[in-house]
């Protein structure tokens, strides 16, 4: 996985984000069967607020804001009519340390 196309880059920058999208989703679920009924305990209180609070940075963090990086990667170029963004190693570098930290803030929930 060291391409320096963008538009490969970008689509990983997709698929990523999708991933972490779902991984939040799961977090949502288990928040509303939480809610569902009153005095019902799925997850412990400290546990509800964990889940809480990766869902919410996950969603901002690890799935909109990398949208916007796999459009830009994904289109921008094409739009402008460069045959390649300017640095490509870096944009590589930039999707894998994204990744990276994505998987070490989410095994941070599980530790």
């Amino acid at each position: 996985m060291s391409t320096t196309d963008h538009k490969v880059i970008g689509n990983l920058y997709f698929v990523t984000s999708f991933v972490f999208f779902l991984l939040a989703g799961v977090m949502a679920l288990l928040i509303r069967a939480e809610l569902a009924q009153p005095g019902t305990q799925l997850v412990s209180d400290q546990t509800y607020n964990q889940l809480f609070t990766m869902h919410g940075t996950i969603m901002l963090l690890l799935f909109a804001t990398p949208l916007f990086a796999g459009f830009a990667n994904a289109i921008m170029p094409l739009q402008i009519g460069a045959p390649d963004v300017a640095f490509p190693r870096l944009n590589m570098f930039s999707y894998w340390t994204y990744l990276f930290g994505g998987l070490i803030a989410s095994a941070g929930f599980i530790v």
